[in-house]
């Protein structure tokens, strides 16, 4: 049974002058070239590169307070392109040990079905059709009959 909440007060927000920002602010459409969000960076196949932010792209009710520093969770972290690196890509060993790992959480140890999800091996201990006893839909596992062969994502 879940606890009844606290009936307090809100916990107010540090009001913080933007002059004293650590870092500089940009409001929604106004951010210059160069800086994209983390996820920008992701689209080109970028990574930071270990560089950290440079700038602060904020959310858009701070629109409204251009005096105070935006501290809301929504706001985004800006990252420089010159500083940023291509992303690392798995080696086919790496691949082969992550395909391994996912075949041995998504495999039933009685029926030997790999499926398409993980199993809720360590509380059940097989899959839901062979703990309650129904043939599964096949269009939930590979439909495989030799062993677990590994399907490398490369």
């Amino acid at each position: 049974m879940p606890r009844p909440r606290k009936k307090g007060r809100r916990r107010e927000l540090k009001k913080v002058p933007r002059s004293t920002a650590t870092l500089e602010e940009f409001d929604r459409r106004s951010c210059p070239e160069g800086l994209v969000t983390r996820r920008q960076l992701r689209e080109r196949g970028l990574c930071p590169g270990g560089h950290g932010p440079v700038a602060v792209l904020r959310c858009k009710y701070c629109a409204y307070r251009p005096d105070q520093s935006c501290n809301h969770p929504t706001r985004a972290w800006l990252y420089d392109v010159k500083n940023a690196r291509p992303k690392r890509v798995p080696t086919l060993a790496q691949e082969w040990a992550l395909d391994r790992a996912m075949a041995a959480r998504s495999t039933c140890p009685q029926c030997l079905r790999r499926y398409y999800f993980c199993l809720p091996l360590r509380t059940q201990g097989c899959c839901d059709p062979c703990a309650r006893g129904y043939e599964p839909s096949p269009d939930t596992y590979f439909a495989s009959t030799a062993p677990v062969i590994h399907r490398l994502a490369a």
